[in-house]
């Protein structure tokens, strides 16, 4: 069963239809959304600020959302795909969006809807990415539109795709 913890008497608030990995671990002020997967070994630290994280949103493997204390939220908006290992730490991601694999967001970065981070990418502090764009290196910089077709495909698809994919584990069962 995942490990879900209060902090300074403030419990996680998961919604029913959420689906959580055995092994992941949630504590504090947390809020999580309607059908969303928290996969394996994913660690949402809610103690030093608060974490909201809207419907169908993908953590996966491995993945850490956190804070910095004395700053603000982390918020994460609907159909937010956050890729095996990344880091989103103190920032504003406002929907529709992929975070690659590996890849960090840093406090107070915000994250405009259709955007795609790419795996390995590095957004600074205080960064703002602009909608339609593929943002990519250290740091990230906008390498290129994304618009149409690819936005289904790659932004909705993932988040509707995990929403399905969690729903094969037995052991994902909704809290």
């Amino acid at each position: 069963m995942a490990t879900i913890l209060p902090v300074n008497g403030v419990s996680p608030n998961i919604d029913p239809t959420a689906r959580i990995a055995d092994n992941a671990t949630i504590t504090g002020d947390v809020t999580i959304g309607k059908d969303c997967s928290i996969w394996f070994q994913v660690v949402i630290r809610g103690d030093v600020n608060k974490i909201i994280i809207g419907d169908r949103v993908n953590i996966q493997d491995g993945a850490v959302v956190h804070g910095t204390n004395g700053r603000g939220d982390t918020y994460l908006g609907n159909d937010v795909s956050i890729g095996h290992r990344a880091i989103v730490h103190g920032c504003h991601i406002k929907g529709r969006a992929l975070i690659g694999m590996g890849a960090i967001v840093l406090d107070d970065a915000v994250i405009e809807e259709d955007v795609i981070i790419a795996a390995g990418a590095v957004v600074v502090q205080d960064m703002v990415c602009e909608s339609g764009h593929i943002y990519a290196g250290i740091p990230a910089k906008a390498i290129k539109k994304i618009e149409g077709e690819k936005i289904k495909y790659y932004i909705d698809g993932t988040a509707a795709a995990y929403v399905e994919y969690s729903s094969w584990y037995e052991s994902f069962k909704s809290k």
